[in-house]
């Protein structure tokens, strides 16, 4: 579990946008689950993420017409699963967030850690290898920021990696590890 801090222009959403392959690298090189990301195209791009990434962001990105199951199982249309199994997983995510009970609710019925409970299960839903959590508490009150990094804390756990943005130093402590950048260097 990281942490990348630094101050607002130092590259540490270039770097997410790097690692979830939204962005291409100039130099250097970038190796996920033994291949190297070297110069994909969007189609191979969309491929690894789909199979190896989860995104959680400070907005929650959440379709407001959808319901917080609705919203959990979109990644596995993408990914072609079934209606059903899209479904059951989806719900079966929401328990393991503890929102069972929030499953058919719009995300405007939801609080702001509950929608972001609901953005954690979608980035879980596909099974991902690692999570990029874009400053995953910025929108919350400090109670609920410590609930939020206390779930990613215990998927970590389960042998997710995660990757969290954060300008907050007590979220960064919750990390195993911490790296601070500086105008795009690694301070």
């Amino acid at each position: 579990m990281v942490a990348i801090m630094g101050s607002s222009g130092s590259g540490k959403s270039t770097l997410l946008n790097i690692l979830g392959l939204l962005d291409g690298f100039d130099e250097g090189e970038y190796m996920l689950s033994g291949e190297s990301m070297a110069g994909l195209n969007e189609r191979s791009s969309a491929r690894y993420r789909s199979k190896f990434l989860g995104f959680v962001f400070q907005s929650f990105n959440l379709i407001n017409f959808k319901t917080a199951a609705e919203n959990v199982a979109l990644p596995l249309y993408y990914q072609g699963v079934s209606r059903k199994e899209r479904n059951k997983r989806a719900i079966d995510f929401l328990k393991k967030v503890g929102l069972n009970d929030w499953s058919n609710h719009l995300p405007n019925q939801l609080s702001g850690g509950q929608k972001q409970r609901v953005a954690i299960a979608r980035a879980l839903v596909g099974k991902p290898k690692v999570i990029l959590a874009d400053e995953p508490t910025g929108a919350l009150d400090s109670k609920t920021s410590y609930e939020v990094m206390g779930l990613l804390r215990e998927l970590n756990k389960e042998g997710i990696t995660m990757v969290v943005v954060t300008h907050e130093n007590d979220i960064a402590e919750m990390c195993d590890r911490t790296i601070n950048l500086h105008d795009g260097q690694i301070a």
